[in-house]
């Protein structure tokens, strides 16, 4: 195997869509997250780490970072999460018809995490989906895959639900990553909506490579052991690479998708983009030129969460009553794989009667 390799251009397959193709119109209408209450500073976090407070936040941007109670796993947050969203919609979870989450930090391989979080909820007829391979891009991608489902005449109701543990899965002794990654979970509601709201393009893309691994645990190295030994259950990431990758994928598929959209850059009111470092978001800003102050951040608070950070993105500017009818929002993600991908979303009318805080 070839391990942090990436491949060259050629490999990169990418495809940009309008939503013009989508008969139904399709938004988010409720908003909610879940952060577990243990708050892990950087002085807590370095102490057996070769790394300083002022590096972490030089480097990264993060003060802080959430990690969950033993007791609890993945579903216990996508749960809590997802009865934030339903109350910020006024929906009922008997009239959810599809649940999806996004975690590659699911309780255990079997069953579904999202079947648990369906039947926890108590919306125990739902078509339950489990994004397990998206990582960080995968809240993106089940809010496209949502959009697509909510066409069938029989779906009125998705809850797509990104979450991860990953205090579980980064190595204690590897600064590279300990300081980095948190846990919360954060969920939106979507349904209908109004013509000319909803989501208006996406585009998604991916070059395969190792940069970011989880190595062992899978059917090419099978937990055993020497894989426990040799720590390879723990998330692997190089920098260098991901740094390289973002700053160089995150502007075009973004660009793309508000063309797509028949906006300019500066139409777009909210850039919500995955946060796996305070320094990619401004990069991305200013390559595209975009105020910086558009680009609403979180991960200073709780750092990189994954699959989850643009939700907690959305729910921060759902809290500050900052998402308004009509508004235009860009979501974009990228994750390990490397997959990534960006939509283009207008706010919906039903916004203006949801409840303003949990």
């Amino acid at each position: 195997m070839n391990e942090h390799v990436l491949l060259p251009d050629s490999a990169v397959a990418e495809r940009t869509l309008t939503a013009g193709g989508l008969a139904v119109p399709t938004g988010i209408v409720g908003i909610g997250a879940y952060l577990p209450p243990r708050t892990v500073s950087n002085e807590e976090i370095i102490q057996d780490l070769d790394t300083t407070d002022a590096w972490i936040r030089e480097r990264i941007g993060i003060e802080n970072r959430r990690f969950l109670d033993d007791r609890l796993a993945t579903s216990d947050m996508c749960v809590a999460a997802a009865r934030s969203a339903l109350a910020d919609a006024g929906v009922a979870a008997r009239d959810v018809d599809v649940v999806i989450v996004a975690t590659f930090t699911q309780d255990q391989p079997l069953p579904s995490t999202a079947l648990t979080v369906a039947q926890q909820l108590g919306a125990g007829h739902a078509w339950a989906l489990d994004l397990n391979q998206a990582a960080c891009a995968g809240g993106v991608y089940g809010l496209v895959v949502a959009s697509h489902l909510l066409q069938n005449p029989e779906v009125s109701t998705a809850l797509v639900i990104g979450a991860e543990t990953l205090s579980r899965v980064t190595d204690p002794t590897d600064r590279t990553t300990r300081v980095i990654f948190g846990d919360a979970a954060g969920a939106v509601v979507m349904r209908k909506v109004e013509r000319g709201a909803g989501l208006l393009s996406f585009n998604a893309g991916g070059a395969l490579s190792h940069s970011v691994s989880v190595p062992a645990g899978g059917s090419r190295h099978p937990a055993d052991a020497a894989t426990v030994a040799g720590r390879a259950h723990y998330l692997k990431m190089d920098g260098k690479v991901v740094w390289e990758q973002a700053t160089s994928e995150l502007p075009l598929s973004i660009r793309s998708t508000v063309h797509r959209a028949g906006l300019g850059l500066d139409e777009v009111d909210h850039y919500v983009l995955h946060q796996a470092n305070v320094n990619i978001v401004h990069a991305v800003a200013d390559e595209l030129g975009v105020p910086r102050d558009r680009m609403t951040t979180t991960i200073g608070e709780l750092g990189n969460t994954g699959a989850a950070t643009v939700f907690t993105v959305l729910d921060r500017l759902r809290r500050g009553a900052d998402l308004r009818a009509g508004q235009t929002v860009v979501i974009s993600a990228i994750g390990a794989g490397f997959l990534w991908g960006s939509l283009c979303t207008r706010i919906p009318s039903h916004r203006e009667g949801a409840p303003s805080d949990h």
